[in-house]
């Protein structure tokens, strides 16, 4: 008799257990669809928050976006092997001379190249990284004479020298412009650890294929390794 009864316990008890576990999932249940009404109740009350969330999402979606087109934009940029001659530069605006000049640095693999040009710029016009993690300061001189236009003179450098180490944190602080460059201020360059494009360096590097830290003499050396090294 004793034997009989032992199937008919555990057939009771895994009843129960069954239960048990179908009560505990419609308590969650009856949990979580509380929570859900009482949360969409709370919104119906603050529509300003899900106007708030649709606002945020928007502008992340939109960032991201942005984000995506300019990674395309710069990867056209590299694929066509960017290139100026002297008379495109010449006939730029002086904005766009500073555009020109990042997106030359970003063909040269400066990912994080910026222009930053403007009022209260401090001497920097366009700001990059390259792959040896130097960080670049470059101002910027358009000249719409060209070699025949104002020079770019000692008082010209004095912000560049000032500002590129300890505002900008430049490595390599580079004077740039599509004219030329007095006899004094290539001295005071030498001595202050400037770098100076003029416009036959700028015809170098903007027609050809070598990054301008190639095109240039003495640039400091790495800070880190690179795929390029």
């Amino acid at each position: 008799m004793s034997g009989r009864r032992r199937p008919v316990r555990r057939s009771r008890r895994r009843k129960n257990q069954h239960l048990e576990q179908v009560l505990l999932a419609a308590f969650a249940a009856t949990v979580v669809l509380g929570l859900v009404a009482a949360v969409l109740r709370w919104l119906a009350e603050h529509p300003w928050v899900v106007v708030l969330a649709v606002l945020a999402a928007a502008g992340v979606g939109g960032a991201w976006m942005r984000r995506r087109r300019e990674a395309a934009r710069w990867e056209q940029v590299r694929a066509q092997g960017l290139r100026y001659a002297m008379e495109q530069l010449d006939h730029l605006h002086h904005t766009q001379f500073e555009f020109a000049v990042r997106d030359l640095m970003h063909r040269d693999g400066c990912a994080d190249a910026q222009r930053v040009g403007g009022r209260g710029d401090n001497g920097a016009d366009v700001k990059a990284t390259d792959p040896y993690g130097r960080r670049w300061v470059i101002q910027c001189k358009h000249r719409k004479a060209g070699w025949s236009g104002k020079p770019v003179g000692t008082p010209d450098l004095h912000v560049l020298n000032g500002t590129g180490r300890q505002v900008h944190n430049g490595d390599v602080l580079v004077m740039l412009t599509n004219g030329r460059i007095t006899s004094n201020a290539v001295d005071f360059a030498k001595d202050q650890r400037l770098h100076l494009v003029d416009r036959r360096v700028l015809a170098e590097w903007a027609a050809g294929s070598r990054p301008l830290w190639e095109v240039l003499r003495a640039v400091p050396p790495p800070r880190r390794q690179s795929p390029l090294s």
